[in-house]
């Protein structure tokens, strides 16, 4: 929904290729520290304000209250139209941050209404008139928006439906005319007579970020994370969990990235009495307590217990913690459960990937573990030529592979189902998980 009230600074397609939107020219330092900005000439708010530099600055900082992504960002204002953004180190991917940045009035960051009156640049507006908070939230579009034929609906309505179950009902009730579908689902849309748009870009996997055993000690022995990956039937998650819908997963970089290691084989074939052995060798044979937060929504429910079952072969006692409410998100990322579960998006960019799952700074290793290795490959990626960058990524993802901080499954098919009235042309979102706004049509 935020894409139908806010524009980003940028747009990036699904290989994080940018092009303009807030701003409609761009250039980036040689050093990979700074954007210098120039702001699309007549582009409004809703309320009829000028999107100006100021708002760029005012978006950002409100942004890096709660996104470490933005943190250290310094902003020089030329004029009006033009500003310079400078991170306080090289930043790998510039791209898909300031494809992330939506833009805000800076008189609404300094009121503090941002909440309660959405006001943006995007191609909609809120009707307040039909929205029900927390229920339904509908748009408007704006006459007067400068990419407005990208968008040929003249009004959307979006619904909160808690599952998956809901949503296909809805769906096929005709009360909506889109919505998220699984492989537990699809069989049923098809044949409802409706369409799915077949979506692969994301990797079922546990992220072991307590690799150095501060919380849980036995997480820093190898033999314990090389373990757990050995009691994973990863045919039969794709064959059995997902139906079929899915191919096993023994990394977790998307095909076709720089990091992706074509040909791999698995490195840690199902072999139980062998993760046995090494749960001994390391000291563990007695296995120990794991908590692992959930979800509702994100498939969880069929996976958790797969995984304790599996986890529980080398005595690992996996203990389910329930997530909801608005909090949700922001728990298990805290880093209070070591290993979260997730069917995490891979992105277009494998350096986007290193970002958010592999440094210590990243959101999804939720530990935020300093690596000697990890750091001097980065420095690569960072500082060396296009070639060099591309093998220090694969080189990234052989070590995490060998020193299995992951525990990948599977790549799942997801599923976005809809009507015939609804057309999508493409899925141009970077990580594949959904249809952006941009890319429904009639």
């Amino acid at each position: 929904m935020a894409d139908a009230i806010f524009d980003s600074v940028l747009n990036c397609d699904a290989t994080v290729n940018p092009s303009g939107q807030v701003a409609d020219k761009w250039e980036f330092s040689a050093d990979r520290k700074s954007a210098t900005l120039h702001i699309r000439e007549g582009i409004t708010f809703s309320d009829g304000s000028a999107v100006d530099a100021a708002d760029i600055q005012a978006s950002g900082e409100n942004f890096a209250k709660t996104n470490a992504r933005f943190e250290g960002i310094k902003y020089e204002i030329a004029d009006p139209q033009n500003i310079t953004l400078t991170w306080p180190a090289a930043e790998a991917v510039m791209i898909s941050r300031l494809c992330e940045l939506q833009v805000v009035p800076s008189e609404a960051v300094k009121a503090g209404t941002l909440d309660k009156e959405p006001i943006g640049s995007g191609p909609y507006v809120l009707n307040a008139g039909e929205t029900t908070r927390g229920s339904t939230y509908a748009v408007t579009k704006r006459a007067d928006y400068w990419d407005a034929g990208t968008y040929p609906y003249e009004n959307v309505v979006f619904k909160v439906l808690e599952s998956e179950t809901a949503g296909i009902n809805a769906l096929k009730t005709g009360q909506i005319d889109g919505v998220l579908a699984s492989a537990a689902t699809v069989d049923e849309v098809k044949a409802s007579n409706l369409q799915a748009q077949k979506m692969r870009g994301a990797t079922t996997r546990l992220v072991i970020s307590d690799h150095k055993g501060e919380t849980i000690p036995a997480l820093g022995d190898v033999k314990v994370r090389q373990a757990m990956n050995m009691v994973f039937d990863r045919d039969a998650i794709a064959k059995q969990l997902y139906r079929g819908k899915a191919d096993p997963a023994y990394q977790i970089f998307r095909e076709g990235t720089d990091a992706h290691l074509d040909g791999l084989k698995d490195p840690y074939p199902f072999d139980v009495e062998k993760a046995k052995q090494l749960m001994q060798d390391a000291g563990y044979a007695d296995g120990f307590e794991l908590q692992i937060p959930t979800m509702k929504g994100q498939n969880h429910e069929t996976l958790i217990a797969y995984i304790s079952e599996a986890l529980g072969k080398i005595n690992i006692k996996v203990k389910e913690v329930p997530q909801t409410g608005p909090d949700a998100i922001s728990n298990i990322l805290s880093g209070t459960y070591p290993v979260p579960l997730w069917q995490l998006g891979n992105y277009g960019d494998s350096k986007q990937d290193i970002v958010d799952y592999i440094l210590p700074t990243g959101i999804w290793n939720v530990s935020h573990q300093e690596d000697a290795t990890i750091a001097g490959l980065w420095e690569k990626v960072l500082t060396g030529s296009e070639e060099e960058s591309k093998q220090a990524q694969k080189d990234i993802n052989q070590y995490v592979i060998d020193q299995a901080w992951f525990v990948p499954m599977a790549y799942p098919d997801g599923y976005y189902a809809h009507t015939g009235d609804v057309r999508i042309a493409q899925v141009s979102d970077y990580a594949q998980l959904h249809p952006l706004l941009r890319d429904f049509q009639k």
